[in-house]
């Protein structure tokens, strides 16, 4: 029997992060959670790391080293801090897949880490590839590193790819979030009560925020060419408010795959995992007697701009998309804090986007730059 895969998960206490334990819990005899990291949740990352006792936990915030560490003192767990030490941690020799699942810009240096380790990736962080899509493909070509796509859409159309048949088209689903019916007018008064009440998906705060604004579908677009090769007219968003189909592919001679599925992140988490064998799982099944109706819209970009702002930016190239990405972590931060509001996301954005130096450097000082920038400049604008 083979060895059990050993797991470093990059933001275990996130959504992605507390759904792939549950897959390591059923798939156990295949794999071990190896490494936990969290940023500021050190209750829940010793709580799992009580329950998964893995070889090693990473608090990023080095404010609770003393207390994670205290608590887990009994066990052979050894505990570490501060961002150097996720770069490090998922070097470990007998790390065999990272699971790339922290939020935002902060997951793209161990990510990286974990590529010029030789390592897996399992790919959850949206901004690594939208921060620094060419560095990142050209990084993977260099060390012969497998990338995964662990996003519900970019599992759904690596699913239906077909090995030697050319993609004409992908189609990008997408729930529509809880303002989908809103005008104009409506968004101007909506909360981040609102905005929190995603119709589909559990998510984090950021991204189901990321979701209702529609850049969170903008990030996919801009991580989709990288993954797959395509180019921005190839990647067609289309509003599916019932998110049983994941996304499709539409090919050379007309044919469309499309993966289906209930609303359940496991699956992907799983499938990458596992690929490119299936395993027997205990999700949920689609009960195609009990739908009503799958449904399709155009999305639209007057009212929710960021998902424009993003196709701008994939065209633009360069450091552009890694502008946008930073401006709207400051400006979904803002709005969730009350600074702003829901309109003027888009608006910090776009701002950033006329106003940071432009650049076509692709190395990962340019994106650190741009991005520190670019955060200094959206927080003079709330």
């Amino acid at each position: 029997m083979n060895e059990k895969k050993r797991i470093a998960i990059l933001g275990s206490t996130g959504s992605i992060g507390t759904q792939a334990l549950e897959v390591i819990e059923e798939q156990n005899h295949l794999y071990e959670a190896y490494v936990l990291t969290a940023n500021n949740s050190a209750d829940l990352l010793i709580e799992q790391a009580r329950k998964f006792n893995p070889a090693a936990v990473v608090i990023a915030n080095d404010l609770h080293y003393d207390k994670v560490k205290d608590a887990l003192a009994d066990l052979p767990i050894k505990v570490y801090a501060g961002a150097d030490a996720l770069c490090q941690v998922v070097q470990d020799e007998n790390v065999d897949i990272v699971l790339a699942s922290m939020v935002g810009f902060s997951g793209l240096r161990p990510t990286i880490s974990a590529i010029k380790a030789g390592k897996m990736i399992a790919l959850a962080n949206k901004e690594t590839l939208v921060v620094a899509g060419e560095l990142i493909n050209r990084l993977t070509r260099e060390y012969q590193v497998p990338l995964l796509p662990v996003d519900s859409e970019h599992s759904a159309i690596f699913q239906c790819l077909e090995p030697g048949n050319r993609i004409e088209k992908i189609l990008l689903t997408c729930s529509g979030g809880p303002f989908r019916k809103l005008s104009v007018k409506e968004l101007e008064t909506v909360t981040k009560a609102h905005a929190l009440a995603h119709p589909t998906w559990n998510m984090g705060a950021k991204i189901t925020i990321d979701s209702a604004t529609l850049m969170n579908k903008g990030f996919e677009v801009i991580e989709a060419k990288w993954l797959f090769g395509v180019r921005p007219e190839q990647i067609q968003v289309v509003v599916h408010p019932q998110s049983v189909i994941h996304s499709m592919v539409q090919f050379e001679d007309g044919a469309v795959k499309a993966q289906l599925g209930v609303p359940d992140m496991r699956l992907p988490i799983q499938y990458a995992f596992s690929y490119p064998k299936r395993l027997k799982a205990s999700f949920d099944r689609v009960d195609f007697f009990q739908m009503k109706d799958l449904t399709f819209e155009q999305p639209d970009i007057e009212r929710f701009r960021c998902l424009a702002l993003a196709y701008e930016a994939l065209d633009k190239g360069g450091n552009m998309p890694c502008i946008v990405n930073a401006a709207n972590e400051i400006a979904n931060r803002a709005f969730i804090d009350d600074q702003i509001s829901f309109q003027r996301i888009s608006e910090i954005i776009e701002q950033a986007m006329s106003h940071i130096p432009f650049s076509n450097d692709s190395s990962l000082d340019t994106y650190l730059l741009t991005d520190k920038e670019t955060r200094e400049y959206a927080k003079t604008l709330l």
